[in-house]
């Protein structure tokens, strides 16, 4: 397995956004959910559609998934309508479904969703599934998101080995807060 890189660059989330909602609205918000909670990859995939949603079609704001409270932001929510628009897909269908069955797609399917926006948008980094992961971590340290809340919502031994994860170096700076 290659070792791949978060997205540091605004700029360049804005554009894979932008492609990938043009491309197909299951892709674009496989992205967007991605980069706003954090979550791997296998547990993506396994999303369906009513563990986002209740009955009364409302997008909820808090979901939980693997006995983690994950929050559901404006940006997820907007995608998540977008998407569901488009498609009308069954409540109990996976989110991110296989035209192919009723399964979900592939990790690699997933991984060539991600790595062929990322080259659309002129990113020659490494980027992978667990970009999207990376992305998240990296974005909340720099708004100033303490370092252990990443740890524990990524499993991680140390917060050295979350900040080497979320690949934060000495020339990356925190956004003041203040208080």
């Amino acid at each position: 397995m290659e070792y791949v890189n978060p997205i540091k660059s605004i700029h360049e989330i804005k554009l894979i956004k932008d492609i990938l909602k043009e491309q197909s609205s299951r892709d674009f918000i496989l992205f967007v959910l991605g980069i706003n909670t954090g979550l791997k990859i296998n547990t993506l995939l396994s999303l369906k559609i009513d563990q986002l949603v209740n009955e009364s079609g409302d997008i909820q704001s808090f979901v939980y998934i693997e006995n983690q409270k994950i929050y559901i932001n404006d940006q997820v929510k907007s995608a998540l309508s977008f998407h569901l628009q488009k498609t009308k897909p069954p409540i109990d269908s996976y989110l991110f479904k296989s035209p192919k069955s009723e399964l979900p797609i592939s990790r690699q399917q997933a991984y060539r969703v991600i790595h062929e926006a990322a080259r659309k948008a002129g990113i020659l980094d490494q980027i992978g599934t667990h970009t999207l992961r990376k992305t998240f971590g990296y974005h909340a340290y720099k708004k100033g998101v303490a370092i252990s809340l990443i740890q524990a919502r990524f499993h991680h031994a140390s917060p050295s080995d979350t900040l080497r994860y979320i690949g934060m170096d000495d020339t990356d700076q925190r956004i003041d807060v203040n208080l």
